[in-house]
């Protein structure tokens, strides 16, 4: 059975302190489900067409003819990680997509948490499966922490360049982190601790030194043809350095948020799922052609 993962509530009062909550949450949608909507996720797919995204009979439109694939990021899933961005993305016009990866037998509330080259694999798996029912050539990615990340994987190594038009990367952990970086998520999801007993290999992957990072250190942080844009927070007490998810090459452009609203004090999990700040960014680096200044007063856009 899944079960989805529920930080959000604990997070608004901190977020509240930069912006309003009210216009941090995006209306109905970032509301903290009821529990007939909990059961109701739990007993069927998540992110069906009624909810807004994961619509396969969407077909893109001529000012947004791409895809948007979510990739939520470790200890995260397809629905809670997206309740603000998904709907924001869907009301501008996109097909909007998002995935579960990284399960492990007998962790049945959490995913991300396999090793990552094998995550990248069912990303290849879910692209194609949205290439072939919505008919476009390429798909934009946009993910989460290690969701910002481990796509590099798949660009580079599973032949995702062609298919991939941009990969924006929200608090992404591209270079690595510490083993206390890490630990200090396990501890901010409540429950994760006690259901995994410790490190697995998505978390461990991730942790500066580690083969996986070895791998990706060893050719260059972009490819070429797609496009990278990399928004990080100094709060980050996830992926640290924040600076450790930047990254260099062509077509790069690596954004800090308090850049945007110095008052913004989102850390790693808020930025990733609840800041409208961030997802007004998220628009600008889908559609630049027609970007728009991303600032505190974005939240109200």
């Amino acid at each position: 059975m899944k079960l989805p993962w529920r930080p959000l509530r604990t997070l608004l009062p901190a977020l509240a302190l930069a912006l309003s909550a009210a216009a941090l949450t995006a209306p109905e949608a970032a509301a903290a489900p009821s529990d007939d909507t909990r059961a109701s996720q739990a007993a069927a797919p998540a992110a069906t067409a009624g909810s807004g995204w994961n619509d396969y009979s969407c077909k893109p439109s001529a000012a947004h003819p791409r895809p948007v694939v979510l990739v939520h990021g470790t200890l995260g899933n397809s629905v809670d990680n997206w309740l603000v961005l998904a709907p924001y993305l869907k009301n501008r016009g996109y097909c909007v997509f998002s995935l579960d990866y990284g399960k492990l037998p007998g962790v049945p509330l959490f995913y991300g948490l396999g090793p990552i080259a094998k995550s990248a694999e069912e990303l290849s798996a879910y692209v194609d499966k949205v290439r072939a029912a919505t008919g476009a050539d390429k798909v934009d990615l946009v993910g989460h922490s290690q969701g910002g990340a481990m796509p590099r994987y798949y660009l580079n190594f599973l032949g995702g360049k062609d298919k991939v038009n941009s990969l924006t990367g929200i608090a992404p952990n591209n270079h690595g982190t510490t083993l206390s970086g890490l630990v200090t998520l396990m501890d901010k999801i409540p429950g994760a601790r006690n259901a995994l007993g410790g490190l697995t290999p998505g978390l461990t992957d991730q942790a500066i030194g580690s083969d996986y990072l070895k791998k990706m250190n060893s050719v260059p942080d972009t490819v070429p043809g797609v496009r990278y844009t990399v928004i990080a927070t100094k709060y980050d007490e996830v992926v640290t350095p924040y600076t450790s998810g930047y990254l260099t090459g062509p077509d790069v452009r690596n954004v800090l948020l308090q850049d945007l609203c110095a008052v913004d004090f989102s850390e790693h999990i808020a930025i990733g799922t609840v800041d409208r700040v961030v997802a007004h960014e998220v628009a600008n680096a889908l559609d630049p052609a027609n970007a728009t200044p991303t600032t505190c007063a974005s939240v109200i856009g």
